[in-house]
This record gives C-alpha cells, structure tokens and sequence, in this order.
C-alpha cells in the first residue's frame, strides 16, 4: 500500500474515534446517571417535613429513579448501536472541469 493510503486509513480511524467519542447519547446518559444519583440520595435522606410538603409523595426518590433508568437506558443504546462515521464520499479522478 502506499503511504496516501495508509494517511487516509489512519485518518478514517480517527474520525471514527471522535464519532464515539462526541456522541450526544453518552454526554446525555452521563448527565442523567449523576443527576439520578444525586436527586435519589436526596430522596433517600428526605426528612417528614420534606414528604410532608410534597403531601407523602417522595418525589426525589421518585424523580432520581427516574432518572436513573433514563441514563442507563441512553448508555445502553449507545453500547448497542454505537455511533459510526460518516462514510467518505469517493470523487472522480478527474482534474478538469466535467462536460
């Protein structure tokens, strides 16, 4: 192989890499898996006056559970179907203008 081709395969690996790497569902299912556990410990620890307010609804609990499955399911996807790059359209090998 020439060295043109080797450039170009190491450069299609590394668009490859930065496809995964930037993948909204991770940033997204991260977000929500670190906000899930923050709100959840909030609910966990929740005082009778805190329920009381929220008339003995333990909505923290509830909402970071929520949460929680929502992360999971976002880093789930992504592992299931992860991100491919966008396929390198070949041009013509032609140099002047096409008639």
């Amino acid at each position: 192989m020439s060295d043109y081709q080797h450039e170009v395969e190491e450069l299609e690996r590394k668009s490859a890499t930065a496809a995964r790497l930037f993948d909204v569902r991770r940033i997204i299912g991260g977000l929500f898996v670190v906000y899930g556990v923050i709100v959840t410990i909030a609910g966990i620890t929740a005082s009778d006056a805190d329920l009381k307010k929220a008339q003995d609804i333990n909505i923290n609990l509830w909402t970071g559970l929520g949460m929680l499955i929502l992360g999971v399911l976002f880093l789930l996807w992504m592992k299931l179907r992860p991100a491919e790059a966008p396929a390198v359209e070949e041009t013509g090998a032609t140099d002047g203008p096409a008639d």
